[in-house]
């Protein structure tokens, strides 16, 4: 819907005085009616800024939670208080119970589930569950239950959450958590979790069905995992009882790798074959972790695992903790730890050069690539390139989402394109390359160029979970605001990009920021209106398609050089001059240049004779490259 001009003064005068520029903006996206209403209530504002009147809620869980690796049960209690800052009243909880995904009658995505373990009953058996210390009956549907609050819950005010539960691990499945190499575990989506409320939507009542992830309040969590003395546990946050369980040998390698630019092997191969790493010789230990203002707590644990750890000085007098965790016989971890040191470096010096927000991060070897808090799920790629890449695109979700606080459920671009886009400039060394450097994310423009403008490229505004074509999410979610983001930066330059960006990630950091927060947010720190770049970009069905129009011989010797803009998605544009001696000329734009104009001219004297204009730049999507090339004929016009 357009947000007509009429509508939007009334709306935003009743919250603040907006300049005209502001009002034009606004009219020239279309802004949807629950983005209006935030507006007119004042918890966000069209120029990009949380509102006077912005508010989110948030909770504090301790958890206490055993872990049986012989029949892989999980069995936990938890308590949390949770804190209503809305101004409305709540007569329910919406609580998740992500591991009914595994229940038969559970809606669920396109994913690889192993029918070993899928049930005919609700997963997840809840044991107690009580509100300020009454019991209460859930309503379970598929991953939600919903809770009656007794006398509701005013607001400003909060409650006491209690539950019991236990559940069973999956044996075969993968989806960001499970069982590897029989013994080890992957333990995510695993708690009763007391789902977002917001200005936007109200309560996040939406099924989780694999595909989407992250939706969290930023909340507080302080939890004892407890295991058999053979398991050590690794976990978001920071570790609480270290010399409890660490024998002093390996105490004093945890320390010294808390403070080392080297990698310490912590726990070799060797190590797990004598023993004696944990003081605990039998029975059960439990390992105590505490993590503030993050959206989620996982954990993982394994009793052959090896351990590698480094520390990154992420801003003065501040490091952050990087660790790898790996099976022995994987190919490819034991360079992780050194491409998760060089990751986290980077992004707090160079890209996007913000201080690494966490104390902690490590990279647990289980499969795929999933990011969580201080915490990822990877698996093994062999040693090969993608082990860097993939190590570097879930330690940049670090920003976006979790910095962030956004909804990948709705807007997964906000995040996953992010996290496709900001380690495009990192370089890595990795093995058996010849010595050559390798820099991830660089084939993003071919596989835009093979899917845009097909019935799949769906506009990237349209809401995540309505998305059912895993080939079209990929787009959506990666490739295509991947490559927005590319030329953005490559047009505005590296300052102004950089102090744009980091002036919306301070107005947002720690909360919940929708498209429209992003794009205005940008427009006003730039003091620009970029709806023209935003609108095909984000809004549009469409695709890149840059065609050479013409090479023709003008006055005094000048060549003239004409780019058509066929398709709608504005790009940067490399022209190749050839001339008949062989050499060439590169005349490099940005999308600029189509920010008024579908046309783009050169006139110019080379000094040389040309005989053949290339459009041409792999890192440049073109749907149609057989446009792209004139052969200059003698008398001097192009066919």
């Amino acid at each position: 819907m357009i947000f007509t001009k009429n509508r939007l003064l009334t709306a935003a005068l009743s919250t603040l005085t907006m300049t005209a520029a502001l009002a034009q903006d606004v009219q020239n996206l279309g802004v949807t009616r629950e983005i209006q209403q935030a507006y007119e209530k004042g918890s966000r504002n069209p120029n990009g800024r949380p509102g006077a009147s912005y508010w989110q809620n948030h909770s504090d869980y301790k958890i206490k939670v055993q872990l049986d690796p012989t029949t892989r049960q999980i069995s936990g209690s938890e308590t949390v208080t949770y804190t209503n800052e809305s101004p409305n009243k709540l007569q329910n909880l919406i609580v998740r119970l992500y591991p009914n995904i595994f229940d038969k009658n559970s809606p669920r995505d396109d994913r690889s589930i192993d029918p070993i373990d899928l049930k005919d009953s609700t997963i997840v058996r809840l044991t107690t569950v009580r509100i300020n210390g009454q019991d209460v009956k859930p309503t379970v549907r598929g991953t939600n239950a919903t809770l009656r609050i007794p006398n509701g819950l005013e607001s400003k005010q909060n409650l006491s959450l209690e539950i019991t539960w236990s559940y069973l691990i999956p044996e075969k499945t993968h989806i960001r958590e499970g069982t590897y190499f029989k013994t080890s575990f992957m333990v995510a989506y695993w708690y009763p979790q007391i789902a977002v409320y917001d200005d936007i939507d109200g309560w996040d009542t939406a099924d989780y069905t694999g595909k989407e992830e992250f939706y969290n309040d930023f909340s507080n969590f302080d939890v004892e995992v407890t295991v058999p003395a053979s398991h050590l546990v690794w976990a978001t946050g920071v570790w609480q009882n270290p010399e409890q369980i660490l024998t002093t040998e390996y105490l004093d390698r945890y320390k010294g790798a808390r403070t080392s630019d080297q990698i310490v092997n912590v726990v070799t191969t060797a190590d797990r074959e004598k023993g004696g790493i944990a003081v605990a010789k039998d029975g059960k230990h439990t390992f105590r972790y505490r993590a503030e203002k993050v959206p989620d707590f996982v954990f993982a644990a394994s009793d052959t695992y090896l351990w590698d750890m480094s520390s990154v000085e992420v801003e003065p007098r501040r490091r952050t903790a990087v660790a790898a965790v790996y099976h022995p016989k994987s190919k490819g971890f034991p360079d992780v730890c050194r491409y998760a040191r060089q990751s986290v470096e980077y992004f707090s010096k160079t890209f996007p050069a913000v201080p690494f927000p966490y104390p902690n991060e490590t990279v647990f070897n289980g499969s795929g690539g999933m990011e969580f808090p201080m915490f990822v799920n990877d698996g093994d790629f062999g040693g090969s390139a993608f082990d860097a890449e993939v190590t570097a695109h879930e330690i940049a979700h670090t920003y976006f989402p979790f910095y962030m606080g956004i909804n990948e459920r709705k807007y997964a671009w906000m995040e996953e394109g992010m996290a496709q886009f900001l380690p495009n400039w990192l370089e890595f060394d990795v093995r058996n390359m010849g010595g050559k450097k390798f820099r991830p994310q660089q084939t993003n423009a071919i596989a835009y160029s093979q899917g845009a403008g097909r019935s799949g490229d769906i506009p990237l505004m349209v809401p995540t979970n309505q998305i059912k074509s895993g080939g079209s999410h990929g787009l959506a979610a990666y490739i295509r605001p991947a490559q927005a983001s590319t030329f953005l930066k490559e047009m505005l330059g590296d300052e102004k990009y950089l102090a744009a960006l980091h002036e919306y990630m301070r107005r947002w950091n720690g909360k919940h920021p929708v498209p429209y927060d992003y794009f205005f947010s940008f427009n006003d720190a730039l003091k620009e209106d970029l709806s023209w770049y935003w609108k095909p970009w984000y809004f549009e069905k469409g695709y890149p398609d840059l065609a050479l129009a013409e090479v023709s011989k003008g006055k005094k010797n000048k060549t003239i050089i004409r780019v058509d803009k066929v398709g709608n998605i504005p790009t940067s544009l490399v022209l190749k001059v050839t001339f008949d001696d062989g050499t060439t000329e590169e005349i490099k734009e940005t999308a600029r240049v189509w920010q008024n104009s579908n046309s783009y001219t050169v006139e110019k004297d080379f000094g040389k004779k040309v005989t053949k204009v290339t459009l041409t730049n792999n890192l440049i999507p073109d749907t149609n490259p057989k446009n792209n090339t004139i052969e200059v004929t003698p008398q001097g016009s192009g066919k």
